[in-house]
């Protein structure tokens, strides 16, 4: 068992470890078919060959080769470091710098079996989210850490650390970029091809900027998006008996159990990979499971009637699950389900991230491989069953949306009915989550706020939860509006649920939805505590990317801005950009996402507080910038709420001063100008 001293010593060369290869037992990435030409497959070899010296190179060719052959990329197995892959305490790292030592631990989480969905393969989630795309990487960058000083950055373009250089104390100490192509070159052909190659990679969002937290981070998304999804289409609070029918228990979307019994709803999940359901279920985030149609429908109907609370695992296709719910409506008159959505991979329809309802788990994984076309027409007729059998429920009081994984746009492709007749590109017969749930939300300045206690202590997150339910039951003392009131209660309810249901996978991690004030003095009383000892490590702050600045995409994040910049990427870009200025110790900039390769650009960061003024000093600039980027842009596109956000918070620091859209108040002015 390696240390994790030898893992910060470099590529291990001499000797070379044993070749291991897969490791069975364990889930592996689906095999990628990106159809390389003979000269395209030696370039992929020369890319690989080059991480090693010459002396080694004529045995690493052959099995770098099969790897190709096989799996349609080169992972390096034989280097996969023979050690317990997991979050350790931060002082165990052999550091020069706090900092990196808390990227090491970062990283080593995003690659935990217990958190990762394919380990072996470096994805950390959504079916093609990388952390590197081959070990010998992974192991470079380990190395490159330990040796970094306060005056050097590491660069890292798509997984590869191209190396030290010379920098400040001040200026971030990582700086990642994921899949930067050429736009005109950003498709998923194209893409296939250069992961294979080994010259870019998809990131996802916090995967390969190394902020993912297992599955509790959308847990909280889950929970706040199906509350306000009763409270918009229900008009309840109290979820008790009600149905939410969804799909996906393997990555992110593995939250939607655990979501459904904080909410106190029935949550049916559907999920083909025996492995991902099974996993749920020993970690204890889903209560039940079945592979009998008739004994889901049954549970389901048993619990409606009792009021129960209850996280169900259907181990089956979504699609069986949705038009056997049609048929009880046709043929009993009721409707079973009452909000409904989609956590499927659908980013990533033809590469294990959708699977068509014809096939078995095993034999779509067989012809995906062997048949990517017909695969392909399967996987899209499968998109129009499912939809025709949602547009039949949704005649009844049944209430569906997108969840920003590409669903509405891959079926709108597959040629499925998701037309809304007069809608801009944005929008579909169903709305986006963010469209009509969370938007609001975003444009208040909330979104997913976190942070991991590098100790690995769980008494350190204890104190953390503490000084965040305080901070945010003073805030409401001291008086705010009623709308951010209902954020800042709802969050404080989560916190409490948080540590009563065990969240915690991987690394002693938190998340909140707060806004910009809530953020900050969050972060400054964690940072006092660190420096009085009452925590006793330094804490990484991140986010999903998926928030109110760091994201343009426009089938989710910027879904609800309607001035036509919906497509246009600078709010992410200047997110990174600013946050890079303004004190983060690691930034990323990624194309690629939730929704997909060339659909999205995304930024993200990673700032690390160790009790010094100079920590909390980073904070409070660079957090300011990381929400008010994103609410003055959401205020300058038409958003009233946004705009009422921004003039209070330019009232309160006279060192923000943003250009205020005047709104067209007459229509007519239009009409007749366009008449001219």
């Amino acid at each position: 068992m390696s240390s994790l001293q030898a893992l910060c010593s470099g590529l291990p060369l001499r000797p070379l470890p044993e070749n291991r290869g897969r490791q069975a037992g364990v889930p592996h990435a689906p095999v990628r078919t990106p159809g390389l030409s003979l000269a395209e497959k030696q370039l992929a070899l020369r890319n690989a060959l080059r991480y090693f010296p010459a002396d080694v190179q004529e045995l690493l060719a052959p099995e770098f080769a099969q790897e190709l052959q096989l799996y349609g990329h080169i992972y390096m197995y034989r280097f996969c470091p023979d050690i317990e892959m997991r979050a350790y305490p931060v002082e165990q790292y052999p550091c020069q710098t706090k900092a990196a030592a808390a990227i090491m631990h970062m990283i080593m989480n995003n690659l935990d079996p217990a958190v990762a969905q394919f380990p072996q393969e470096l994805v950390t989630y959504g079916g093609n989210g990388q952390v590197f795309s081959n070990w010998a990487q992974f192991w470079l960058t380990m190395f490159y850490l330990s040796k970094m000083t306060e005056e050097q950055t590491l660069v890292m373009y798509s997984g590869h650390p191209l190396g030290l250089f010379p920098s400040s104390c001040s200026a971030p100490r990582l700086v990642i970029t994921n899949g930067m192509v050429i736009p005109n070159y950003s498709s998923r052909m194209e893409y296939e091809k250069l992961f294979a190659l080994g010259v870019t990679m998809y990131g996802q969002m916090t995967a390969g900027s190394y902020c993912y937290i297992g599955p509790q981070g959308i847990v909280h998304g889950t929970v706040l998006t199906v509350l306000n999804a009763a409270r918009r289409y229900l008009g309840i609070e109290d979820l008790a008996g009600k149905v939410f029918v969804t799909s996906g228990l393997g990555g992110m979307s593995g939250a939607q159990a655990k979501a459904a019994v904080i909410v106190g709803c029935i949550g049916v999940i559907a999920e083909v990979d025996k492995a991902a359901l099974e996993k749920r279920h020993k970690q204890g985030w889903l209560m039940e499971v079945t592979d009998s149609l008739d004994r889901c429908i049954q549970r389901l109907r048993e619990a409606r009637k009792r009021k129960e609370v209850l996280s169900l695992g259907y181990h089956g296709n979504v699609v069986a699950l949705w038009e056997r719910l049609v048929h009880e409506l046709d043929t009993t008159g009721e409707c079973l389900v009452d909000l409904g959505s989609d956590q499927t991979s659908c980013h990533n329809p033809f590469n294990g991230g959708y699977y068509p309802v014809q096939l078995s788990f095993t034999e779509a994984q067989s012809l995906m491989a062997s048949n990517p076309a017909v695969f392909k027409d399967l996987v899209q007729e499968s998109l129009r069953r499912q939809v025709s059998a949602i547009n039949r429920l949704a005649k009844e009081k049944f209430f569906f949306w997108d969840y920003g994984n590409a669903f509405l746009l891959e079926a709108q492709r597959a040629g499925a009915d998701v037309e809304k007749k007069g809608a801009g590109r944005t929008e579909f017969r169903y709305p986006s989550y963010v469209q009509h749930i969370m938007g609001d939300i975003f444009s208040q300045g909330f979104g997913p706020f976190r942070w991991v206690c590098t100790s690995g202590d769980p008494q350190d997150l204890a104190v953390t939860d503490e000084l965040a339910t305080s901070v945010l039951e003073e805030a409401i003392a001291n008086g705010v509006k009623a709308s951010v009131k209902l954020q800042y209660m709802d969050n404080i309810r989560w916190i409490r649920e948080a540590a009563r249901h065990r969240l915690v996978v991987g690394s002693q991690a938190r998340i909140l939805y707060s806004d910009q004030k809530g953020r900050v003095a969050i972060a400054v009383a964690i940072n006092q505590a660190i420096a009085c000892r009452r925590i006793k490590a330094p804490v990484v702050l991140s986010r999903d990317h998926h928030d109110v600045s760091g994201t343009d995409s426009p089938f989710r994040e910027t879904s609800n801005i309607y001035d036509g910049s919906a497509f246009c990427a600078d709010m992410a870009v200047q997110n990174f950009v600013g946050d890079a200025c303004r004190g983060a110790t690691w930034v990323a900039l990624h194309n690629g996402g939730g929704v997909g390769w060339g659909e999205v650009i995304n930024g993200g960061f990673g700032l690390v507080l160790d009790g010094t003024p100079e920590a909390e000093q980073r904070a409070r600039l660079m957090l300011s910038w990381d929400v008010s980027n994103g609410v003055a842009r959401r205020c300058w596109s038409g958003n009233q709420k946004a705009y009422e956000i921004i003039c209070q918070t330019m009232q309160e620091n006279s060192s923000l001063v943003v250009t205020l859209p005047h709104q067209v108040e007459d229509e007519r002015v239009l009409q007749q100008a366009l008449q001219l």
